[in-house]
C-alpha cells in the first residue's frame, strides 16, 4: 500500500503523520505540537511506524473548529482532560455552548445625526449621549449612534415623543438596568448551585452527564424569562394599584380643602 493505509475488512482508513496533517489541513510540525500537548490520542504503533485513524483526523477538525471560534489551547486540553472520548468532548462544547448562548434577541439599530435631531431635538446634548454612552447601549460614529436595541432604541423615541424628557429616560433606563442585573444575579445563583455544581467539582464528569446538562439548561433559559416577565407584570398591578389608590387619596383631600 502507498501512503494511506485502506485495510481490508473492517479495518478502519489509517495515516502517516505526513499524510494526517495534510488531511487535516495543518503543518507536521502543529500535529506534533499537538501530540505533545496531549491535544490528541497516542497512534497505534507498527514497528517503528505511527498510524493514525479518523478518530485522529476528527479530533484534529474539532481542535482547529474550537481555535476558530477563540478557544485557547489551554482550554482546548481542559475539554479533551474532561472526556476520555470524542463524544464526551463533543458533549462538553455542547454544554459550553448552552451556557454561553445569548440571552438576547435583540437587533441594532443605526440612526444618523438627522434621524437623531428628528427625535431628540435640542435634548440630544453631550450629557444625554455621554449617559447613552456609560450604560452601554450606543456607539457613537461620524455618521451617527447604534443602539443595541431596535425595541429599547423605539420605546425611548416613543417616550420622548409622547412628552417625557430624554433625561428622564435615560435615568429610568439606568435604575432598571441595576434592577435587573439584580434579578439575573438571582437566576444565576441559582442555576450555578443546583444545576451546574457538578462542574465545580474536581472530578470528571460521568459519561453523558453533560448532555443531560446541557438539556437542563436548555429547558430551564425559557422558563426563567417566563419568571421574570410574570413577576414583572404583578409587580406592575400591584404598584398600579397603590399608586392610584394614593392619587385619589390625594384628590379627595384637596376636594375636602377646598
Amino acid at each position: 500500500m502507498d501512503k494511506v493505509r485502506a485495510a481490508a475488512g473492517d479495518r478502519k482508513r489509517e495515516y502517516r503523520v505526513e499524510e494526517l496533517a495534510e488531511a487535516a489541513g495543518i503543518t507536521t510540525r502543529t500535529l506534533r505540537f499537538y501530540r505533545e500537548r496531549k491535544l490528541l490520542q497516542p497512534p497505534r504503533k507498527e514497528g517503528r511506524i505511527a498510524w493514525y485513524g479518523e478518530e485522529h483526523l476528527a479530533r484534529l477538525r474539532m481542535i482547529g473548529e474550537l481555535l476558530e471560534r477563540g478557544h485557547t489551547l489551554g482550554g482546548i486540553a481542559e475539554l479533551i482532560g474532561a472526556g476520555e472520548s470524542g463524544r464526551d468532548v463533543a458533549e462538553l462544547i455542547g454544554l459550553e455552548a448552552a451556557i454561553v448562548a445569548p440571552w438576547s434577541d435583540e437587533t441594532p439599530v443605526h440612526l444618523d445625526w438627522e434621524e437623531l435631531k428628528t427625535a431628540f431635538g435640542d435634548q440630544l446634548t453631550e450629557e444625554n449621549t455621554a449617559e447613552s454612552i456609560a450604560q452601554g447601549y450606543i456607539t457613537v460614529g461620524e455618521d451617527g449612534v447604534t443602539h443595541v436595541s431596535r425595541r429599547l432604541m423605539d420605546a425611548t423615541t416613543e417616550l420622548v415623543a409622547e412628552g417625557v424628557p430624554l433625561a428622564v429616560v435615560l435615568e429610568a433606563s439606568r435604575r432598571t438596568q441595576e434592577h435587573v442585573d439584580a434579578i439575573a444575579e438571582i437566576f444565576i445563583e441559582v442555576v450555578s448551585e443546583h444545576l451546574l455544581s457538578a462542574l465545580a467539582a474536581d472530578t470528571p464528569l460521568p459519561p453523558g452527564e453533560a448532555a443531560r446538562l446541557t438539556e437542563r439548561i436548555l429547558r430551564v433559559r425559557p422558563l426563567a424569562r417566563t419568571v421574570a416577565d410574570a413577576q414583572f407584570t404583578l409587580a406592575m398591578d400591584r404598584r398600579v394599584h397603590v399608586e392610584y389608590a394614593e392619587l385619589l387619596r390625594q384628590r379627595r383631600e384637596n376636594g375636602s380643602e377646598a
